[in-house]
């Protein structure tokens, strides 16, 4: 199947402010690619690009006074296939866990391990099988939450959004990795595109979205605490500790959002070469981001 997809994100700024955008595909998905993903900008501007810890592709800019639109609108390939379930996959006892696992058992900045320590393992302790046992955490955190748009926030973590039992994507998949390190199983976040394919429309504005993935069986496996099914057309852009490592843009200097649209939606050949606003495309706009919501 295609997938066409992109974004149009606006800042305004009072003076230059240097950024780090965390915009492009994986890596391991450059060779999916239908046509070019190519960063635009306006003004335009010189962007340099460099591969970072986690293997992420960051592209550096420098904002000019007044402000700048990013935007982007590319085709990639996708298998069209729900995410794996391998029940039987297990898990690892952590002196058998590769050394680059071990950095996604520990606490990070909206992930503290050890606050939610109790609550992991009444929740999974006395569940056999790895793969039973992150299903029966993610099940808890979808459960636990209810997802509202309106009260996204930026400083919440995976302790405050169990305690407020409300949250975006973000908190989601915050929350299902701190108990799943909790219980000694590697859980990493991701952020991407994810379309509503293969499902029912979802009456909520288009925006990158986010999951994780755990080390069991000697692999990684995606897991999604918001939507808790597999899903088609998961395409990445980042993957680390938590959200710090993968946000979407990073200003050095006050940089007011103005703008914000995202779009995701299979297409069949014949739309490979029409404008975004005539190839039926939903171009539903979010009025503050979600922080890959």
């Amino acid at each position: 199947m295609l997938i066409r997809t992109g974004f149009d994100i606006r800042f305004e700024t009072d003076r230059e402010v240097p950024m780090l955008a965390l915009l492009s595909v994986r890596p391991e998905r450059c060779g999916d690619l239908r046509t070019p993903e190519v960063l635009n900008t306006e003004p335009s501007v010189p962007v340099s690009r460099y591969v970072d810890s986690f293997g992420n592709v960051a592209s550096r800019l420098v904002v000019p006074a007044g402000g700048i639109r990013l935007f982007s609108d590319f085709v990639i390939a996708d298998e069209g296939t729900p995410d794996p379930v391998v029940a039987d996959a297990e898990q690892h006892p952590v002196p058998e866990l590769p050394d680059e696992a071990l950095i996604y058992l520990l606490s990070s900045r909206y992930c503290e391990v050890e606050l939610l320590a109790d609550e992991a393992w009444a929740i999974a302790g006395s569940i056999t099988g790895g793969w039973a046992r992150v299903q029966a955490l993610v099940d808890a955190a979808h459960e636990r939450l209810q997802f509202d748009y309106q009260r996204a926030s930026s400083a919440r973590t995976a302790r405050s959004a169990w305690d407020e039992r409300t949250g975006v994507c973000r908190d989601f998949a915050h929350l299902a990795i701190t108990l799943c390190r909790a219980v000694n199983i590697p859980a990493r976040y991701c952020t991407g595109y994810l379309g509503d394919i293969g499902i029912d429309p979802v009456d909520y504005p288009m925006d990158f979205s986010a999951w994780f993935e755990v080390y069991l069986g000697g692999a990684w496996h995606t897991f999604d605490a918001r939507h808790n099914r597999p899903r088609i057309g998961r395409i990445a852009m980042a993957r680390g500790r938590d959200a710090v490592d993968t946000a979407l843009t990073t200003s050095f200097g006050k940089a007011r959002l103005t703008r914000f649209e995202v779009h995701t939606v299979e297409v069949a050949s014949a739309d490979l070469d029409r404008p975004v606003a005539d190839a039926a495309l939903p171009q539903r706009a979010v009025p503050v981001p979600g922080d890959a919501a």
